[in-house]
């Protein structure tokens, strides 16, 4: 992806299968590699694009922290789409990733075919396991990489004890996190997850969006399942699906489930335009 703006960085972006178009941005720490069960399962009628975001795995990781807004996240989904001569598309995404579809979706309606959103991020001043808010857990973890490295700081608050995960679970967020620039990582968690809006807080602008919805959260999720229920009954028609069993990264967690679910949604979804 050439660079022709000065917010533009260079993506990591892969793409499978034909039809209908379908970007799925994956969450904070995470990579492409996240949504790749997606893409096995439904390449062979829609043509999945995942991507690396700024920052993350593949992806250029520029030094500016102006660079890591959650404004410059969802013009990387306008970008993506361009890159694809791509019309209306279904454009979803998992924690931070749903954060940047629906950014997307509220400034760029027109693109966007239908919604995917699961395990919705909480808001800067919604609480947390430990009783933490949002944003002060997300401004100590940044704090803790600058202090103590990612390694420490990242037993510390995302794969640790005290994250609730899994083992399996922690393995996969642990090598997938150490894939990143620390000093990415840190700036987005001030500027994007010290920053997000809760879905409470975006209601009155949800009721406005006549795009078809697909909320998606696990049932164990402490962190996403309140937010996750506020926005499905913000945005009009949403259909929301509660996985049981299921934890924060829902996709990969019951992947079974998750894709059902998808695909039923998406095979339910009126023809894109020709």
């Amino acid at each position: 992806m050439s660079v022709t703006d000065p917010g533009e960085v260079e993506l990591h972006v892969e793409a499978a299968g034909t039809g209908p178009p379908v970007v799925l941005a994956h969450g904070f720490g995470g990579s492409a590699r996240n949504f790749r069960p997606q893409a096995r399962a439904l390449r062979s009628r829609y043509r999945i694009v995942l991507y690396d975001a700024r920052g993350h795995a593949r992806s250029a990781a520029p030094g500016d922290p102006a660079l890591y807004t959650a404004e410059q996240l969802a013009l990387d989904v306008g970008r993506i789409l361009d890159r694809e001569h791509a019309g209306p598309a279904v454009v979803g995404g998992l924690s931070m990733g749903a954060g940047t579809a629906l950014a997307f979706a509220l400034a760029r309606p027109e693109r966007v075919r239908a919604l995917v959103l699961a395990a919705f991020p909480p808001g800067a001043k919604e609480g947390r396991e430990g009783k933490l808010r949002q944003a002060e857990w997300a401004f100590a973890f940044a704090d803790a990489i600058e202090a103590k490295g990612l390694e420490v700081a990242g037993a510390e608050f995302a794969w640790g004890p005290r994250s609730g995960l899994d083992a399996h679970t922690a393995r996969l967020v642990r090598q997938g996190m150490l894939e990143h620039s620390p000093h990415a990582l840190v700036n987005l968690l001030r500027q994007v997850l010290a920053q997000q809006r809760s879905a409470a807080e975006l209601a009155p602008h949800l009721r406005e969006l006549r795009i078809p919805a697909l909320v998606i959260v696990g049932a164990q999720d402490q962190l996403s399942r309140g937010p996750s229920e506020v926005l499905a009954r913000s945005l009009r028609g949403a259909r929301l699906v509660v996985i049981p069993g299921a934890g924060h990264i829902v996709n990969l967690a019951a992947p079974r489930e998750f894709n059902a679910a998808l695909g039923e949604f998406l095979d339910r979804l009126p023809p894109p335009p020709p």
